[in-house]
């Protein structure tokens, strides 16, 4: 058998794949809020396709633990708890924290000008364009992290990332309109430190770096949701 004859046809993306796709990706931006519900109607008519292919899709994300389903067949995106917080900060930060040590040892000089060059862009992207930039830095995020990820070379793991970051989305969304009222650090500092620690070869302050970089968009919702169910004070006085 010649090389020819051990080609195959080419598969075309179908309009289910698409649609899968794009509701994905938008789910792991953050561009829906914890809570949205999505219908199935009003999804067809913004991406211009018939509605199979859209609860297709939902079903898939509701599988993938990205949406959850509710009693009147509609979806929604999953309410934000402390339990929830909680597993998937843990998770992220063994899995992630896991894939940076597999990395590590596989990035090159190239790898690392392209993280900085990422880091660059991000930076540039808050000063230029003020708060209204979520999915260009979140993509940007996305860009950052994964570049390391696929360092790993591990087929296995990389799509348990995937998952988590698709159960992420609106938890980093909600930190980042927090972050956007409390102020603070800037955004892609943890980013920086994670390039210095690598590019010394230190894999343990890389992987903190990584797990102070987690932590601080999951702490920052936790602390809303303590004070949000703080009972209101009552004044001292009256009349």
């Amino acid at each position: 058998m010649t090389g020819e004859d051990a080609l195959s046809p080419v598969g075309r993306e179908t309009v289910h794949d698409r649609v899968y796709g794009q509701l994905r990706q938008s789910l792991i931006n953050g561009m829906f809020d914890a809570g949205d519900v999505l219908r199935i109607v009003d999804l067809a008519e913004r991406l211009q396709t018939s509605t199979m292919p859209v609860r297709e899709a939902l079903g898939r994300l509701v599988s993938e633990q990205a949406l959850e389903a509710l009693p009147n067949r509609s979806v929604r995106v999953p309410l934000i708890t402390r339990a929830r917080l909680d597993d998937l900060a843990r998770a992220r930060i063994l899995i992630e924290g896991q894939m940076v040590a597999l990395a590590l040892p596989r990035l090159t000089t190239d790898d690392f000008a392209k993280l900085r060059q990422i880091n660059v862009d991000c930076d540039r992207a808050f000063e230029e364009h003020g708060q209204d930039i979520g999915h260009v830095t979140s993509a940007l995020n996305q860009r950052f992290h994964f570049h390391i990820y696929h360092a790993a070379h591990s087929p296995v793991l990389i799509p348990i990332v995937e998952s988590l970051w698709l159960q992420s989305g609106a938890i980093i969304r909600k930190a980042a309109h927090i972050h956007d009222e409390q102020g603070g650090l800037a955004a892609t500092n943890h980013h920086w430190a994670m390039i210095e620690a690598m590019e010394r070869g230190d894999a343990e302050g890389a992987i903190r770096s990584l797990s102070n970089d987690i932590s601080r968009s999951f702490d920052l919702i936790r602390g809303r949701l303590d004070r949000d169910a703080e009972p209101p004070r009552k004044d001292a006085h009256y009349g």
